[in-house]
């Protein structure tokens, strides 16, 4: 008998009560949330293009197939809304955002934003804890998933690239998911840390080529040289 190739897989959220999934790490987006994140994704892209001149270099580099982490330098809100416009349509439905729990998830209000409307998932600055990012790995191994991910865990205050975190490398060594780096260049001038509405400044992104770590032992040392290798190619784009 052939095997039948239509496999139920349940959501990862499926065992959570409906009060615990927005802030969980496990969260699927449901058929309404992804039309808002499509709808939200599709505004801010226009305005992007337009009011920014939104410009993307290198998009051929992204992989056309598979998961993949997408990271870049970190000093604005509007960096997240860049990544996700660089990408093709036809993966941004696949794109989930990691931000921090305690900006984006503060109050209900704005967890339940974040949540639905963005797609973004908790880490918790103060506290996280290898289940988070445990969870982080799982999507990637275990479907056709985005991860954007920001190294340097908080927006820059000057604009100038601070070193990456090790949790990326905790989310990649020896997995065949590549990482693309790119560094984002205007959006500090346009919407820096403290101002409320955007600049109209110019936007440009640079994509570099994906990095494979499928070679790396899954342990701290991995992990370190993961991230300095990832700082160094996002650090290579700025020239």
């Amino acid at each position: 008998m052939p095997q039948d190739p239509w496999q139920y897989r349940p959501a990862g959220d499926f065992d959570l009560p409906p009060s615990q999934r927005t802030r969980s790490t496990r969260r699927e987006a449901g058929f309404f949330s992804g039309l808002m994140q499509m709808s939200v994704l599709g505004m801010a892209s226009t305005w992007l293009r337009v009011a920014h001149r939104l410009q993307v270099d290198g998009v051929e580099r992204l992989p056309k197939t598979g998961a993949f982490v997408i990271i870049a330098n970190h000093s604005s809100h509007l960096d997240l809304f860049v990544l996700l416009a660089s990408l093709p349509w036809r993966r941004r439905g696949c794109a989930t955002a990691v931000s921090a729990g305690d900006t984006f998830f503060s109050g209900p209000v704005r967890a339940w934003a974040s949540a639905h409307m963005l797609n973004v998932l908790p880490l918790w600055r103060r506290g996280a804890t290898g289940g988070a990012l445990s969870d982080f790995r799982a999507r990637l191994c275990g479907r056709e998933e985005i991860l954007v991910i920001f190294p340097e865990g908080t927006r820059s205050r000057t604009g100038a690239m601070a070193g990456f975190k090790p949790g990326l490398g905790r989310l990649v060594a020896g997995t065949s998911v590549p990482v693309v780096p790119c560094f984002i260049e205007g959006a500090h001038a346009a919407l820096p840390p403290g101002k409320r509405l955007p600049a109209l400044r110019p936007l440009r992104v640079k994509i570099g080529v994906a990095i494979d770590f499928a070679h790396c032992e899954d342990g701290k040392t991995a992990w370190l040289e993961i991230a300095a290798t990832c700082e160094n190619a996002v650090r290579q784009l700025m020239k």
